[in-house]
């Protein structure tokens, strides 16, 4: 497959990840030999941010794996002539945490709230039998993943057993908590799922069905949030003419 790339601050991102079946298998194979990866879901948002962080931008590139998470890539990849399929992050938590359980890799749960982790870890292993929650952590206010304290909870997770670290810390904490434990923690695996936690805690509800199925997801959700959420999907659609530009540019 030839991959979909994105140039951002000097850094290369490619979408080398162009299905849900793609991902499983390569995870799969990661847990066979008992090796880390990082896992980023891209969006436009990611890809606004991107472009005015080089921090962020070099953490994105230190990522194994990135998947299509959000139609508008999706459609570039198709115009790229580099098709990839829909592949969002909080979709994947059940999907990779059944694949944990038939490869005997425990779970540990990071970001959102102790309340959040709680009740997510009650329904992840109410799902998925014989699923192995072994650690949760919910970081402070104003967490840092360049701190001390970010290391030190990365040696806590690396001691708790756990091979696979859902992050839920949001874009671009967690993609930058994932590739320090690459360096850190080179044995775990880091999927970063965002809202996921919350949609199984219940702490946050996803679009209906069919809002889901007419790709008007982020409509749905800028309603409930506007003031938070009409500016930075404006700042989305501003980048879009480039982004397609590049995109025809690389068939």
């Amino acid at each position: 497959m030839k991959s979909l790339i994105f140039k951002a601050k000097g850094q290369e991102i490619a979408v080398n990840i162009g299905s849900k079946a793609a991902l499983l298998a390569a995870v799969r194979e990661r847990f066979a030999r008992r090796e880390g990866f990082a896992l980023a879901t891209i969006n436009l948002d990611h890809l606004v941010k991107l472009h005015s962080s080089e921090s962020f931008a070099r953490a994105y590139a230190a990522h194994d794996l990135v998947v299509a998470d959000g139609n508008p890539i999706v459609w570039l990849a198709r115009l790229a002539r580099r098709p990839v399929s829909l592949v969002p992050g909080s979709e994947m938590v059940l999907p990779l945490a059944r694949l944990a359980a038939e490869q005997g890799v425990s779970v540990a749960l990071f970001g959102a709230t102790e309340e959040s982790l709680g009740r997510a870890s009650e329904a992840l292993t109410a799902q998925v039998t014989g699923l192995k929650v072994v650690c949760q952590i919910a970081p402070p206010m104003g967490f840092d993943p360049e701190s001390a304290a970010a290391a030190q909870m990365l040696t806590a997770l690396e001691a708790s057993g756990a091979g696979l670290v859902f992050l839920a810390l949001g874009a671009p904490k967690q993609e930058a908590f994932a590739a320090r434990g690459r360096a850190l923690a080179p044995g775990l695996g880091f999927a970063s799922i965002g809202a996921g936690l919350d949609f199984l805690s219940g702490a946050q509800n996803r679009a209906p069905k069919w809002v889901q199925a007419i790709a008007m997801e982020w409509a749905w959700r800028a309603a409930l949030a506007p003031k938070r959420l009409v500016p930075r999907y404006a700042r989305c659609f501003a980048i879009l003419p480039r982004l397609i530009r590049d995109a025809l540019a690389l068939r």
